[in-house]
């Protein structure tokens, strides 16, 4: 009996041995085999990745407002945690894409841009001042009579002259800076309807009358948004809130005049909807054109529209939807989609409203993968400019990104959160505490209501200087690449799909030389001189 006790006791301390020198080798698998082979299987896949040359017959142009690097790498993380992770090891949709470039964002006459200098940068290929739309750096701000003979074209102009759709979806009103260089030209981002004009600016139309009225706008097949307000009179009652009214001081109804035009002159299927409801009976298939205005003004953050009490498509649906529109046209498409939504709240200092705007975008992105190839769509993932948004502490791996960091302050010896703002609405110096800042024990900092804390006070958090990055896939995505000017956007989007300023690269390109294309060659090349040989025979 000793003797089995004994036995047993060695064979008991031999695996418990072996248990041991597994869980060793394990963390040190943990350690480094495992950061070893992910780089190595990273090295091989893009030694193995060749260029995409051909042409880009669509075009899809995605843009994070406000999603500067530190918002891309919260969301990135916030997302890994909604999946029960712990974040840092997530990737985000456009991650996955082969090409990568920084861009400056920086407006002619300001070294922080605003959005609608740098929308018509990256719309338009030219960059200009701060707070104007479709113009030039001649054109001065709520100068009406400088903006006229400085308008330039914009992507929408290029693609419908080389015989492709266009359409555009944002979360912002559609007459809001981001969007509105690709159809309108103005001195001020601000005269967004004709009642934001003033007196001395009569010569130039508001951005919501040249989308209904003039080429580009009123050729866009496809447009997703908010901003109802500027599309109908004072007198006329908002559909959806009967205690407002539309704001037009000309008693225009553009809703109205856009249905009469595509269906009555134009003789399009054409739908106007305003909510989830009308959204969701709109057939792609049959449809030729669709206005889809959700919202007097911008279109509510994602905790809003998911809690039931507003009826709105989120933007993965607007995205899906376009898509299918646009792309019944042979000669392709040219498509626009914004994440507005990232820029209202970081102005707002909610920086849970911001991260979930990057992961709308990133369901957007994921629908538009799903829904084009490769092959022969260029997509493009960029922001506008960035905010001070800044993720700080030392946090361990796997807290709440929404949470406090890891130890209090040295000097005021409270908690303070890992997200913070450099300025805005979040500083508070009111609190009976040492350094005046709010005391965050106890507080919910992942509550939808939270305001992050900032350095400095301001009504509204501004806009960040810093580089943007841009992400790229698809034929001639190999052009973003390095640190480049904003406007370059324009001008390698066009390049690759064959239309705009530069594409005399397009009209005698040869093809590759593939074994197939070589032995058509040969053929073609042996009839010839088959056919030369029978007529020189019967000639004789």
């Amino acid at each position: 009996m000793a003797d089995g006790a004994a036995l047993s006791s060695v064979l008991g301390l031999v695996l418990f041995a072996l248990t041991m020198a597994a869980s060793v080798d394990k963390a040190n698998y943990d350690a480094r085999e495992r950061w070893m082979k992910s780089a190595q299987d990273y090295l091989k896949q893009t030694l193995e990745s060749e260029m995409n040359t051909k042409v880009a017959k669509n075009i899809v142009l995605f843009i994070g407002d406000g999603m500067g690097l530190s918002t891309v790498t919260a969301g990135r993380i916030r997302k890994g945690q909604l999946k029960g992770n712990t974040g840092e090891e997530e990737v985000l949709s456009w991650e996955e894409f082969a090409n990568t470039a920084l861009s400056k964002t920086y407006n002619t006459d300001r070294m922080v841009a605003d959005s609608a200098g740098t929308a018509t940068a990256y719309h338009c290929g030219v960059k200009a001042n701060f707070e104007t739309i479709g113009i030039d750096s001649t054109g001065v701000f709520a100068d009406c009579e400088s903006s006229i003979g400085a308008e330039i074209d914009s992507m929408f102009n290029w693609a419908l002259l080389g015989g492709k759709s266009v359409g555009f979806v944002t979360t912002s009103r559609v007459t809001h800076a981001s969007p509105s260089p690709l159809y309108a030209h103005s001195a001020s981002r601000y005269w967004e309807g004709d009642f934001d004009k003033p007196a001395n600016a009569s010569k130039c139309k508001d951005i919501a009358a040249q989308l209904i009225d003039d080429f580009p706008g009123n050729k866009a097949q496809v447009i997703l948004g908010g901003g109802r307000r500027a599309f109908m009179p004072n007198t006329m009652q908002d559909p959806e809130y009967p205690e407002e009214n539309g704001r037009r001081n000309d008693s225009r109804n553009l809703v109205r005049e856009w249905m009469e035009q595509k269906t009555n002159i134009e003789k399009k299927n054409a739908a106007y909807v305003f909510d989830r409801s009308g959204f969701d009976d709109v057939d792609p298939r049959t449809t030729d054109y669709l206005l889809g205005l959700f919202e007097p003004s911008h279109m509510r953050f994602e905790s809003q529209r998911n809690s039931g009490n507003f009826d709105e498509p989120s933007l993965a649906e607007m995205t899906s939807k376009a898509i299918q529109i646009l792309q019944k046209n042979r000669r392709g498409f040219y498509l626009f989609v914004e994440s507005s939504n990232i820029d209202i709240a970081h102005h707002e200092s909610r920086g849970r409203n911001a991260l979930d705007g990057v992961l709308a975008l990133d369901d957007a992105v994921g629908e538009a993968r799903k829904l084009t190839s490769v092959a022969d769509t260029l997509l493009v993932v960029s922001a506008d400019h960035s905010h001070v948004f800044n993720i700080g502490g030392y946090p361990y791996r796997g807290m709440d990104i929404l949470g406090s960091a890891e130890d209090p302050s040295d000097i005021d010896g409270m908690p303070y959160p890992i997200l913070t703002y450099g300025n805005g609405p979040g500083y508070n110096s009111a609190f009976s505490t040492p350094s005046g800042r709010q005391n965050l024990t106890g507080v919910d900092t992942t509550a939808e209501s939270y305001i992050q804390q900032s350095a400095v006070p301001l009504t509204w958090e501004t806009h960040g200087g810093e580089d943007v990055a841009v992400y790229a896939t698809g034929p001639m995505s190999h052009l973003f690449h390095g640190v480049i000017e904003q406007n370059y956007i324009a001008h390698a989007l066009s390049y690759a799909a064959c239309i705009g300023p530069n594409k005399d690269h397009c009209l005698a390109k040869p093809e590759p030389e593939t074994k197939e294309n070589l032995g058509n060659l040969l053929s073609t090349s042996l009839a010839t001189v088959i056919a030369l040989v029978a007529t020189w025979c019967i000639l004789a």
